[in-house]
């Protein structure tokens, strides 16, 4: 047991670090696990591959550096979150980029690299940079007005928006739109923003409504059902009806056996019907817990840009989250996300851990400023102030 008492830089992290927050996302890794034992068996049996917990072990692989990486993020700084942010935001722009040029055109889109035998979706780790410097960018408009703060932060979604939309990846363009969008509302929209911004992004969307099939396709067999092939939404349904409250049981669900994607996109449907409604709403809980219990510490720190960023990087784990599950429920358009910490995939999982990391680290109890500029007041006093007898400076206390 670490003692309150004990000056190290561990000691001191696990007595400042959220451990509710992190004992949130360590239950979410753990559900991810079970139901990877539950969803990828039928998916390796499918794709010809002979060891039937072959995506069962890569996650468990995948999860040993994401771990690190949440570790390892959560003892920075805020100053070194941003230095670090920046850094990584334009190595994966630049990589998001490149994927319009090199990377292998998968369904229509490119959105993916091979750096190294490993294929890498850069745009999955440019979502927290990106937050991180948008939330910066807003906190010295708030700080110091006379700063073009907002109009930087305009420009920095167009340079991330305009690579995402030639992949195409509305997915993701309408996330990281949307996020940016709550980080401006907090920062002070002014009523002209909310209806010009708000007429932009209908516009685009009916832009691509009308332009690009895939789209189209999506948003029609979602409004009318009947208008196209909509079997892998009628299974995960079915999988939720089928499993009822409490589940089938673990092992015994018969409908994963043909979805596809069950252990990515789909895997909520699987816990419904293995598990039940119950652990369903468990985990919509977690995820509702995780996003209100930082946004409260947000609330209640005093630096700008630590609010901004936490409540940037919360709102990105909860949309994230609320889309896949929507998805599954059959309750908006068919878009492939995964669920946070649960779904299988090594790109997704290390960009949430240094996100989630750096959540983790804004979010530790520090000194309040106030409080901190008290004591060095204070301490200038006592340490110049002379004795009485003796004429020689008072030593400070302790």
């Amino acid at each position: 047991m670490i003692s309150r008492a004990e000056r190290t830089i561990v000691g001191e992290w696990w007595w400042t670090i959220d451990r509710l927050l992190l004992g949130a996302l360590a239950a979410l890794m753990i559900i991810g696990i079970v139901l990877a034992l539950a969803a990828s068996p039928p998916i390796a049996a499918r794709l010809g591959i002979p060891d039937p917990f072959y995506f069962v072990h890569r996650q468990v692989m995948y999860l040993v550096p994401a771990l690190i990486v949440l570790i390892a993020t959560s003892f920075l700084s805020p100053r070194n979150i941003r230095r670090l942010s920046l850094v990584l935001f334009l190595v994966f722009l630049g990589l998001v980029f490149a994927t319009l040029v090199i990377g292998p055109e998968v369904k229509g889109a490119r959105r993916w690299l091979t750096i190294l035998g490993v294929t890498v979706q850069p745009s999955e780790f440019l979502k927290p940079s990106f937050v991180i410097i948008a939330a910066w960018l807003f906190s010295e408009s708030v700080r110091r007005p006379e700063m073009p703060g907002q109009l930087l932060a305009i420009a920095l979604l167009g340079m991330v928006v305009t690579p995402l939309v030639l992949q195409p990846d509305f997915g993701q363009t309408m996330l990281v739109s949307l996020v940016w969008g709550s980080l401006f509302f907090l920062a002070g929209l002014r009523m002209i923003w909310v209806i010009g911004l708000g007429g932009i992004g209908a516009t685009g969307l009916f832009i691509a409504y009308a332009t690009v099939p895939h789209v189209t396709q999506r948003i029609d067999r979602f409004l009318d059902p009947d208008s196209g092939d909509t079997y892998q939404i009628d299974l995960a349904i079915d999988s939720f009806m089928n499993g009822g409250w409490f589940g089938q049981g673990p092992g015994e669900g018969t409908f994963k056996k043909v979805l596809p994607d069950g252990h990515t996109d789909f895997i909520f449907a699987v816990a419904g019907e293995e598990f039940g409604a119950i652990l369903c709403m468990m985990i919509a809980g977690l995820f509702a817990f995780i996003v209100l219990r930082a946004l409260s510490r947000a609330m209640n720190d005093e630096d700008p840009f630590v609010r901004f960023a936490v409540a940037g990087l919360s709102i990105l784990f909860g949309l994230q989250s609320c889309i896949n599950m929507m998805v599954n429920l059959h309750m908006m358009p068919a878009k492939g996300m995964t669920l946070p910490f649960v779904s299988y995939g090594g790109s997704s999982l290390l960009s949430l851990a240094y996100g989630m990391g750096m959540l983790l680290a804004l979010t530790r109890r520090r000194p309040r400023v106030s409080t901190l500029a008290e004591l060095e007041r204070l301490g200038t006093r006592l340490g110049t102030r002379k004795a009485p007898a003796t004429g020689a400076p008072l030593a400070h206390p302790g």
